[in-house]
């Protein structure tokens, strides 16, 4: 049972500290020149965790496996922070910008699990992304 929960429990303190860290980056900071530093320490920290957490492997036959998916993740990761930053800059509160997005998201992604990997579309789904576009109304009427 713990492995099935550790991961859910990491992604989920990371977010908290995630946002809290997006939203305190400087206004008067580039928010490029903060991600510059925010890989390099994320960058530093990914090479000795692999040292640590995988003895015996060697990093340059790791690389060699690389596909697509890397160098886009690179990107997208970009695009993410970055769009973390400007919303919290624009206005929006930590408690409502990660529910809003939240809900788009699950929304994005049932429709690609339906195309790219043939998920089933249930009623269930369906129903539950109804009443998530619902609850952006409640969250975000004033």
């Amino acid at each position: 049972m713990f492995y099935y929960i550790w991961p859910i429990a990491l992604v989920v303190l990371s977010n908290v500290a995630y946002q809290i860290c997006a939203k305190s980056v400087p206004n008067n900071m580039n928010p490029l020149a903060s991600l510059t530093i925010t890989y390099s320490v994320g960058a530093v920290i990914s090479l000795i965790l692999f040292f640590v957490l995988n003895r015996g492997e060697h990093l340059f036959r790791e690389f060699g496996k690389v596909n697509w998916a890397t160098f886009v993740f690179g990107v997208v990761l970009v695009g993410l922070e970055v769009g973390w930053i400007y919303a919290y800059r624009a206005g929006w509160q930590v408690s409502t910008a990660q529910i809003v997005q939240s809900a788009f998201l699950a929304v994005a992604l049932i429709i690609v699990g339906t195309l790219l990997y043939k998920e089933t579309l249930s009623w269930n789904k369906i129903v539950g992304v109804i009443i998530c576009l619902i609850g952006l109304v409640f969250i975000n009427y004033k």
